[in-house]
């Protein structure tokens, strides 16, 4: 766990680069595409992506045969992190950009890399997350979908849930079973890229309390998968998904969730905060800065090729309770307002937005207490 004491990453070298995204995404608001305070990087946009990958901004780090830039993970890191300080919806080619198109990149076959990381550099493929399942909570080696070998490929049957947007993307990489476990239930898991067009796969809405449809139900019955299809070699799903989770778990999209919140806050509350305003707004962003700082270690050696998974639990879990406690300072400083009537202000709207986001911020990408388990096994005392 010294990693944290290493000096972060210098984000200065790439100004030009964050110059530049900074200038892509004041021409879109100019236009009006899209309200920051109205949206969150999961909202699915595919039009802006498009754009987004006609800038560049997409699959940054992968090679250019497969349309990439071969940029380094810290130059990418800069425009994620203006992407989510704008409040810009990347929903669309957030999951591809971020893990399903390393992996592929990684472990796919030539038919995956040739067919699919074009699509996903161009902003035209979305991709979905198919690990969770009905009752086995947070624990992702407790998977009941099976895969069974068949002539050519796969035969898949199970039901996976809470799987973000996968009632508008593309493909999910999907976590099964394909064979039983030994010792260890992590052992016979195998990751397999799954287009949601394709025969035997049924698609249901799971409404949040808001009404809001972003999660879904998705049930295979009979699905082929064929074997170009499978990412790594059978039984090597586990060690992927550890290593897939580090991505997942270390980013500014840990802890600049409800950055739209913070900044409206502090032009509301402005140039004469009273004690507990300015100790509260200080407290939020000398949190902010940590967490950067922690966030850009992560990127780092992620760039050099580690595979920090303590140290991005570590990022997630204090990213996501900075991210929960932002609304509720933010109603102790000031005070409720709802966004809906004509004379909303943004702060009026993104803490009615943060609001009711907000619940979800701790529970994805692995809840506090599954990640307390993975810092605790990190540290050696269990």
């Amino acid at each position: 766990m010294n990693n944290f004491n290493e000096q972060p990453a210098d984000l200065s070298v790439y100004d030009g680069t964050r110059r530049r995204v900074r200038e892509f995404l004041a021409a879109e608001l100019a236009r009006g595409t899209f309200k920051p305070w109205q949206v969150t990087w999961t909202t699915f946009d595919r039009a802006f992506s498009r754009r987004a990958g006609e800038a560049g901004f997409i699959g940054m780090t992968w090679p250019r045969a497969f349309g990439g830039g071969e940029a380094s993970a810290l130059e990418r890191y800069v425009v994620v992190e203006e992407m989510l300080a704008a409040g810009a919806p990347c929903g669309a080619h957030w999951i591809a950009d971020r893990q399903s198109g390393p992996q592929i990149l990684k472990h796919g076959s030539e038919r995956a890399k040739r067919e699919i990381l074009p699509r996903i550099v161009r902003g035209e493929c979305a991709f979905g997350i198919g690990m969770s399942e009905p009752d086995s909570g947070s624990d992702l080696a407790a998977v009941r979908t099976r895969a069974e070998k068949v002539e050519g490929g796969w035969r898949l049957n199970g039901t996976k849930v809470w799987t973000t947007n996968a009632h508008q993307v593309d493909y999910l990489i999907t976590l099964v079973r394909t064979s039983p476990a030994g010792e260890k239930k992590h052992e016979g898991l195998t990751q397999m890229i799954t287009p949601t067009d394709a025969p035997g796969i049924t698609v249901r809405p799971i409404l949040d309390l808001s009404g809001h449809h972003e999660f879904n139900e998705v049930h295979f019955e009979d699905y082929f998968v064929p074997d170009d299809m499978l990412v790594g070699e059978p039984g090597s799903g586990w060690a992927m998904v550890t290593a897939e989770l580090a991505y997942e778990r270390s980013g500014p999209d840990r802890y600049l969730s409800a950055w739209q919140l913070l900044t409206a806050l502090v032009d509301r509350v402005g140039g004469d905060p009273d004690r507990l305003q300015s100790v509260q707004v200080g407290r939020l962003v000398a949190h902010a800065m940590a967490l950067r700082r922690m966030s850009t270690v992560v990127a780092g050696l992620l760039d050099r090729g580690a595979n920090p998974q303590v140290e991005a639990a570590l990022v997630k879990h204090a990213g996501t309770g900075f991210e929960r406690e932002i609304p509720e300072i933010a109603r102790l400083l000031v005070g409720r307002g709802d966004g809906r009537d004509a004379g909303a202000t943004r702060f009026d709207e993104a803490l009615r937005q943060v609001t009711l986001t907000a619940p979800s911020f701790t529970l994805r990408g692995g809840t506090r207490e599954i990640l307390r388990g993975v810092i605790a096994r990190g540290l050696g005392l269990r």
